[in-house]
């Protein structure tokens, strides 16, 4: 299992940011989703998210939501998550299941933490777990040596970014913005200055999502961020595309675009 201080000590070593690459599971197939994050790692990303699909994603924008309808249509259910992390964990690339706290509740907690780990995940990423809550989630993932992601947004006051990375491990989620996931023109303009914020508390890598998708913009986000996290953009390019073979072909064309911006 590749963990997530392997990558970003690498990726530090290497002078760059780490590319961060999200696709839901079962998206646009339960095997479709292992051939496009297989490509996504292919062209240059270190670490993979892998979303599981709910019915209710109150922080997924439409281009995401239109993804976990798909993957949910196709009866996508946590078996299924495991399996494809399994998968993808197999390319090398750190990888984590991002996930509201509903899924892991009703799943149990304890019986979620091993049973990804034993799938080779290396994390999770719960946007909607409070820090406050938290704990017996961090108790079960520490017992299994996997690292629990938690989100800063613009909004947040000094005393909230410190209970928040004092909930994680592995990294910290900066939000570039207030609302919901999708690409856009520009990067939020708060991004740089929460990640300054945040960084004033913790030695974690702090890696910037929502809103990039493109190379120029993950150049922008890599000259102050450890990490550039990219989703919409590459679920863009598999909706877009006529059949299977085209949307390979443009995750591909864009992880290589996203990669050569974290380098430069």
């Amino acid at each position: 299992m590749t963990t997530l201080q392997t990558v970003f000590a690498k990726a530090k070593a290497d002078d760059r940011a780490a590319l961060i690459g999200y696709l839901p599971a079962g998206f646009p197939t339960q095997d479709g989703a292992i051939a496009v994050a297989t490509a996504m790692v292919e062209a240059g990303c270190d670490v993979i998210e892998i979303g599981l699909p709910y019915s209710d994603p109150l922080m997924d924008g439409p281009t995401i939501q239109d993804a976990v309808h798909r993957a949910l249509t196709n009866g996508t259910r946590i078996a299924d998550v495991l399996r494809t992390v399994e998968g993808v964990a197999k390319t090398g690339a750190a990888t984590l299941v991002m996930t509201y706290w509903n899924p892991i509740d009703r799943y149990g907690a304890e019986r979620f933490a091993r049973d990804l780990a034993n799938a080779g995940g290396t994390g999770t990423i719960t946007p909607d777990l409070t820090p406050e809550e938290s704990e017996p989630w961090r108790t079960a993932s520490a017992a299994v040596g996997i690292d629990t992601v938690f989100l800063v947004a613009p909004s947040s006051p000094e005393t909230r970014i410190k209970a928040v990375i004092d909930s994680c491990t592995g990294f910290v989620y900066a939000a570039s913005l207030m609302g919901v996931t999708g690409a856009r023109e520009s990067v939020g303009s708060a991004a740089q200055g929460l990640v300054e914020r945040t960084r004033a508390h913790t030695d974690l890598p702090i890696c910037v999502g929502l809103g990039v998708g493109t190379g120029r913009q993950a150049a922008e986000v890599a000259g102050y961020a450890d990490g550039v996290i990219v989703g919409s953009a590459f679920i863009r390019r598999v909706l877009d595309a006529p059949d299977e073979a085209s949307g390979l072909a443009a995750v591909r064309a864009l992880g290589a675009e996203l990669a050569a911006g974290v380098r430069g």
